[in-house]
């Protein structure tokens, strides 16, 4: 068997080089990190339920017309998806105050916001991911402000259309992060939604409880990581059959 070439490795996934080219093969690890990765743990089947939503929520929003870098699942941890230039900023969109949010302004946690915020981050672990506004990104060129109003748009669509996925099945949609690529077709670009979508990138409370099933778990010390993503995958009607549920808790890496 041919051995693929590995492209990069991150905190929860790998990419290798896809079967033919402008593709990439997506690989959804087990690892869980926080605090710039000075928390770690091996959570079994985390993995497998991240490809799964992801691969669920990317297929939806491709059926409304939002471009996405998906393409299809390969298998219970692979996904395959087009090769992009990732923008190197994080779009950050907020329903509901939590997490930093509610720190830098001393706002509750579990405040409505007026309306739906979006704020920017710097990809950069060495930087811990800092906060930059419109004039940063353009004056630096990480995108241009075509490029910014292009993901503007997508994500306030995606906001519209998730919000409302996820209430439909009882699950508040808190906040979440994006990332988007730059997709070369030829001499034509166009900027699509790339990375994942699943309760690591997302903020989801129980709409009656206000119970977190999403990475807060895991940063809060809650337990129930796997139990609560699973939870989600149910109630988004795709629960994989293979995966048991946490039954030793998580796997702590020293």
């Amino acid at each position: 068997m041919k051995r693929r070439r590995q492209i990069y490795e991150g905190k929860a996934k790998i990419l290798y080089e896809g079967p033919e080219p402008g593709t990439v093969i997506q690989y959804f690890k087990d690892d869980t990190t926080a605090f710039d990765a000075t928390k770690k743990a091996t959570l079994d089947g985390k993995g497998v339920l991240n490809n799964r939503i992801s691969e669920y929520l990317m297929s939806q929003l491709n059926a409304i017309g939002v471009p996405t870098h998906f393409v299809r699942r390969l298998n219970m941890r692979e996904q395959l998806v087009k090769e992009v230039e990732i923008i190197p900023l994080e779009v950050v969109v907020r329903n509901i105050a939590a997490g930093s949010l509610s720190k830098r302004l001393g706002i509750e946690e579990g405040t409505a916001l007026p309306r739906s915020i979006i704020e920017y981050f710097y990809k950069s672990d060495k930087l811990h991911d800092p906060w930059v506004s419109e004039e940063h990104i353009t004056a630096f060129g990480w995108a241009a402000p075509q490029d910014l109003d292009d993901m503007v748009n997508l994500s306030i669509r995606i906001n519209d259309f998730l919000s409302g996925l996820f209430l439909g099945v009882g699950i508040k949609l808190v906040d979440f992060k994006l990332e988007f690529g730059r997709l070369w077709e030829n001499d034509y670009m166009r900027i699509v939604l790339a990375d994942e979508i699943s309760p690591d990138s997302c903020r989801l409370w129980d709409a009656t409880t206000n119970e977190k099933m999403d990475k807060d778990r895991f940063r809060r010390d809650l337990g129930g990581v796997v139990e609560a993503y699973s939870e989600v995958a149910k109630r988004l009607g795709i629960m994989p059959e293979s995966v048991q549920a946490e039954s030793r808790g998580p796997v702590l890496v020293r």
